[in-house]
């Protein structure tokens, strides 16, 4: 029996990984993307749902180009336009991706494609940094999970580039699937969300040490690097005005102080 809702979080998920493997990454996440969604059109009903996991590196490293100002402890966006992050219609060409953020694209574009073209319910959302207790970090991905372990077990942390300033926002894999449970409840063709925690949970490297600190007692072992990661984004955090404007129930649960609290908790 062929599924009424397909979500499809499958990926390669390593900018760095890519690099050394590009067939399997490209073969990963845009064929396998590609796959899907003919399996959907073909065996499934005309109303099934497509949710496609994207990222926010859809939007390469142009968030960088953008006027910053630096605070104490982080970077955050000068212009008032930003005030809330970046949103669906920030362009996502003409920048670096990383082989991993192209292929990303590639799936992210036939997700709309097969929405608008054969009138299919999908959706792309692009994600922030998505966590949670049980988040599996290591050194190259998943950033917050993985300092969180270093700081509880007393291992060394190396921080790539720009000072530790670098702002991500976090958000919750329950907050996530509730999303997700708003678009099933009322689907829609072709759509792309940017999906996060948003400027209320964001933090830089060294805020997040800090509520590592504040939270746990732990005294984080770290060290800065001049070099940053290729095509890291400076400062990110999601948009998610759409998304709120579509679906006006949809209220996140967790806080960036309740995530790492959950994460610190099951280390």
């Amino acid at each position: 029996i062929a599924p009424d809702i397909i979500i499809h979080c499958a990926a390669q998920p390593s900018h760095d990984k890519a690099a050394s493997i590009p067939f399997d990454d490209f073969d990963t996440n845009a064929v396998g993307t590609l796959n899907l969604l003919e399996y959907t059109r073909q065996y499934c009903d005309k109303n099934a749902i497509f949710i496609h996991m994207s990222t926010n590196k859809v939007y390469g490293d142009g968030p960088n180009n953008l006027k910053l100002k630096e605070l104490d402890k982080r970077y955050d966006f000068s212009d008032k336009k930003f005030i809330d992050g970046i949103n669906e219609s920030f362009s996502i060409d003409r920048c670096l991706h990383s082989l991993f953020g192209a292929s990303k694209v590639a799936a992210d574009v036939l997700v709309q494609e097969y929405g608008k073209y054969f009138e299919m319910n999908t959706a792309a959302f692009r994600g922030g940094c998505l966590t949670g207790p049980q988040h599996a970090g290591v050194a190259l991905h998943g950033f917050l999970s993985y300092i969180v372990k270093c700081a509880v077990s007393g291992k060394d942390y190396t921080v790539f580039g720009y000072k530790g300033k670098q702002v991500r926002d976090q958000i919750h894999s329950y907050d996530v699937i509730t999303a997700f449970d708003n678009f099933i409840a009322d689907p829609r063709q072709g759509e792309v969300y940017n999906i996060g925690g948003q400027k209320i949970n964001s933090a830089s490297v060294l805020e997040v040490i800090d509520i590592i600190t504040e939270l746990s007692g732990k005294q984080l072992n770290y060290s800065l690097s001049k070099q940053n990661r290729i095509g890291d984004h400076i400062c990110y955090y999601s948009d998610m005005t759409k998304f709120k404007k579509h679906y006006p129930n949809w209220t996140p649960q967790y806080s960036i102080k309740d995530i790492i609290q959950e994460i610190i908790d099951n280390n």
